[in-house]
């Protein structure tokens, strides 16, 4: 339990100064009856028959006053909610051979149509972040529900150099970590990290209701290796789906003043999806693709937070001062 406005909290003070007050009064009206008492003023036999239940309005007077004042201070509390979201990294291929034509227009171009039709069709409680890779990655929008911005940025997307499968996917696994609100375990680029390195800090949660989408031709010839990172998201619960693009056929295409043969790597990107528990999918077979936004729907998980009570503390504050006086009118015929 947290307060907002925790100074308030000082008024609590007045609590013992009245109960001091209302032992003080009850000390006296006690010391009068013994006095006067034989003269007929006050009838003792009467006054012993309510006994101590006359002090339990006062009581209860207190003690609504007590929560009332704690309801001032804005009482907070943290609470278990089931929330029914998800969130979903688009990791781009921007390598150079994502140029070739086998797919048309482009490897690239087919790769932003899918992308394009997969980010339209995703309800608004599904924050979409995009992560493009080539031999280095780069987190280049954060989780956001904001389709349009999301658009614009895969859009932007062109190809470059080299290809790290690996650095896409830790990249990506670090945006999930950084939105969960949770430190990020990378730092820098992690390109020369050797195939077997992944970062132990990274084991630090648990994000079932996180995915990949890994847009790629699969061809990687960039440290660290991929099936190493996928196995780190399956220990974080991250779950990599792999959009196969290009062809098996493959193409030549020319990559900064080099003449490269480039061919769909299905083995690989297979490897990395189904050792995270998703899926693998080719971008030429639109029926095969369409699963996927039936595959990756929302996950009901449950979200800490800080959430706000001071209605409840009012609420049970007035509630407390109503029993107070329904005891007092009842048993005495009057509001203390």
């Amino acid at each position: 339990m947290s307060f907002i406005w925790s100074s308030l909290l000082y008024l609590l003070l007045i609590v013992p100064l009245l109960l001091w007050l209302y032992f003080r009064s009850q000390r006296q009206r006690h010391d009068l009856a013994a006095r006067y008492g034989s003269m007929g003023v006050v009838n003792a036999s009467a006054q012993n028959s309510v006994g101590g239940r006359r002090h339990i309005p006062a009581f209860i007077f207190l003690v609504a006053l007590t929560v009332l004042i704690m309801s001032v201070a804005r009482p907070q509390a943290e609470v278990s909610l089931p929330k029914l979201e998800g969130t979903v990294i688009l990791t781009f291929d921007v390598s150079g051979s994502m140029a070739a034509d086998d797919l048309k227009p482009t490897r690239m171009e087919a790769a932003k149509v899918a992308a394009t039709e997969f980010v339209n069709k995703q309800p608004s409680n599904v924050l979409i972040g995009v992560v493009a890779f080539s031999d280095g990655g780069l987190s280049i929008q954060p989780p956001t529900n904001d389709k349009t911005q999301t658009l614009e940025t895969i859009y932007r997307l062109v190809p470059r150099r080299g290809t790290s499968l690996g650095n896409g996917i830790l990249v990506s696994l670090n945006t999930i970590v950084v939105s969960a609100g949770d430190p990020p375990f990378l730092s820098g680029n992690i390109a020369s990290a050797p195939d077997s390195a992944t970062p132990d800090s990274a084991l630090q949660g648990w994000y079932p209701s996180a995915v990949i989408v890994l847009l790629s031709d699969g061809e990687n010839n960039q440290n660290p290796d991929p099936v190493a990172a996928a196995d780190l998201a399956a220990d974080l619960g991250v779950r990599i789906y792999t959009i196969g693009i290009g062809s098996t056929q493959g193409a030549t295409l020319e990559v900064e003043g080099f003449t490269v043969f480039s061919q769909l790597d299905e083995e690989l990107l297979q490897s990395v999806s189904y050792n995270t528990g998703g899926q693998y999918y080719k971008a030429a077979n639109e029926a095969d693709l369409a699963r996927i936004y039936r595959d990756l729907e929302p996950k009901l998980s449950l979200k800490t937070e800080n959430i706000e009570v001071t209605s409840l503390f009012a609420g049970a504050g007035l509630l407390l001062f109503l029993v107070a006086g329904a005891l007092s009118l009842l048993w005495f015929g009057r509001v203390p």
